[in-house]
């Protein structure tokens, strides 16, 4: 997940949508898997222009409007409230747009799981099933992650779990025409301890399966960014020795405010989802209705702020990887601190302290 060069200042680009590159099926789906990549082709735009531009989230976690990513030219950003300058006259249409495009704006991620409860509270109407599914090569790439989730319900049902699963898919059709008496006859007991009839099962399978997907698609960016987090925070504690930090009281007060946050933010989102592994293993061992509504609620209840923090997390990281992969002198470093990571933090932080408190 690379973060957006700099923004360049409002009327930069006099003739900018002719410069909107094509869509392209690569980007699309790493755009779908990301969290803070949001591609307008999915929303109800009536401005054509718009709809081949990207909303995405900046290092200081402001949502600025995309409106084209070049090799050469860079990334080109303005705030959504600039978007008349670069689009002529102002229109119904325009307006109509611009006014949901603030509304989304607002969102703390733009990962698949976050925007459909976005969406849905805007009362917006998109194809969930299409633009808010993560991407086929993502969803094999967590098959390591959904067998957790996956090896419990096999066992429940075969005896043992020696059936190859790859996907939420393969799931489905495993338990969609079974052929076994025996797993017959504890299917239909599952359903009768869901409530469900037994023709529901497939439909309680991509549920099941869906919101587990999501539980293992923000687990592997956890595991992605937690080393990350980890390295800055032993690069940022290298400056503390440096005369400059030293002579300065106000450098290391930062620090050490950036280090307390970074290492609060990180400790408490990764007890969260110890605790979701606990309660999908108390699902198992007592399954019923309430119990599945239960475990349904409890992650789908973290969405948003699970998604806002780790987003917030990844593009910062992200970009002093890009900034800082040859070390980088103590000014340098502190100004980086100061410019980049500091500003949003306290809105991470305050984002997982609400999740912690019962906000989630």
């Amino acid at each position: 997940m690379q973060p957006s060069r700099q923004a360049r200042p409002p009327g930069a680009w006099p003739h900018v949508v002719a410069l909107l590159p094509g869509p392209d099926d690569r980007d699309e789906d790493t755009a779908r898997d990301s969290l803070h990549i949001l591609p307008m082709t999915i929303l109800p735009l009536e401005t054509p222009g718009l709809r081949r531009a990207r909303l995405i989230k900046n290092v200081r976690l402001q949502t600025v409007v995309e409106l084209f990513n070049d090799v050469h030219a860079g990334s080109g950003q303005v705030m959504p409230s600039q978007l008349p300058l670069h689009f002529g006259n102002r229109s119904p249409e325009l307006d109509r747009d611009l006014l949901m495009i603030g509304q989304i704006a607002q969102a703390a991620s733009f990962d698949v799981y976050s925007l459909r409860i976005e969406l849905r509270r805007l009362k917006i109407a998109v194809d969930e099933h299409a633009a808010l599914r993560l991407s086929q090569r993502r969803r094999e790439q967590l098959t390591r992650y959904m067998r957790v989730f996956t090896r419990p319900l096999i066992e429940s049902v075969y005896g043992s779990d020696d059936v190859q699963v790859q996907n939420v898919e393969d799931l489905i059709r495993l338990f969609a025409e079974p052929d076994l008496a025996e797993v017959r006859r504890r299917l239909t007991m599952m359903a009768d301890r869901l409530d469900i009839a037994m023709a529901d099962i497939p439909a309680f399978l991509e549920e099941y399966g869906d919101i587990f997907l999501s539980l293992a698609y923000f687990k592997q960016c956890l595991d992605e960014i937690v080393p990350d987090v980890q390295a800055f925070l032993a690069w940022m504690d290298a400056v503390r020795g440096f005369s400059e930090v030293r002579r300065d009281a106000r450098h290391a007060r930062m620090l050490d405010e950036v280090g307390r946050d970074l290492t609060e933010i990180a400790a408490s989102i990764t007890g969260r989802f110890e605790s979701f592994d606990n309660r999908s293993k108390d699902f198992w061992r007592n399954i019923n209705a309430q119990s599945f509504r239960s475990i349904r609620d409890l992650i789908t209840n973290h969405h948003v702020t699970i998604g806002g923090v780790l987003c917030g997390l990844a593009v910062k990281m992200a970009l002093w990887k890009a900034r800082f992969s040859s070390g980088g002198g103590p000014v340098r470093r502190l100004e980086f601190i100061r410019s980049e990571i500091l500003p949003g933090l306290s809105h991470i932080r305050s984002l997982e302290r609400s999740a912690r408190s019962g906000g989630r």
